[in-house]
């Protein structure tokens, strides 16, 4: 049966253990909950896949840090601008993937959505686990993202090893996804983060 906790520093410790011995939690984000796991364990990062019942879709990857998102991605000078104007926030960048993050996260795509959320518990919850944690929101593939743990343990409750009660999300939507691989910026999912201040941003219409 899976355990629940209330987020704080008995939370950041089990969630710890649990990530180290390759199990699976629910955790609160800024955006929605998360499904989570180590990205670098490839068994791990299966059972998210089997989990979700997804297949062929890449998981985004949280990092408690622009640091940490260095070690699994490749920052161009553009994508090093966003990450400073936008993180801590909902702001996923789709970056190119360095050999140190297994294919089987990416589905065997040369690129990684990675981002810093701005949430100070998910910061200490990631930098508890190691750095780096899967991101994908906690429900079946198709279904809502849950704004609550009791939404998130509805859908997978007797399927992950912990879940983290943090009250509801702040943002109850899932964050922007912006794609930095091709020759200009592409919006691959309009979320959070207004598309207009990224347009300001960026001085350019987006598509």
């Amino acid at each position: 049966m899976v355990r629940l906790v209330r987020a704080g520093p008995r939370a950041l410790s089990m969630a710890a253990e649990v990530v180290r011995a390759g199990g699976l939690l629910i955790y609160p984000t800024d955006t929605v909950y998360g499904l989570g796991c180590d990205p670098l364990n490839e068994q791990a990062v299966q059972r998210v896949f089997e989990v979700k019942g997804r297949a062929g879709k890449p998981f985004p990857i949280l990092a408690s840090s622009l640091e940490e998102a260095r070690r699994i991605a490749i920052f161009n000078d553009l994508a090093l601008r966003l990450a400073s104007a936008f993180w801590p926030g909902p702001l996923t960048l789709v970056l190119p993937k360095k050999p140190t993050l297994p294919s089987v996260a990416t589905c065997g795509l040369p690129s990684v959505g990675v981002r810093v959320p701005g949430h100070a518990f998910t910061l200490e919850l990631i930098d508890a686990c190691g750095g780096l944690l899967v991101g994908t929101s906690a429900n079946r593939t198709g279904h809502p993202p849950p704004r609550t743990v009791e939404e998130a343990l509805r859908e997978l409750g007797q399927l992950v090893d912990l879940a983290i009660d943090g009250g509801p999300a702040p943002l109850g939507q899932p964050s922007t996804v912006l794609s930095l691989v091709g020759p200009r910026p592409v919006v691959v999912r309009v979320g959070s983060l207004p598309l207009g201040r990224l347009e300001a941003f960026l001085g350019l219409k987006l598509s």
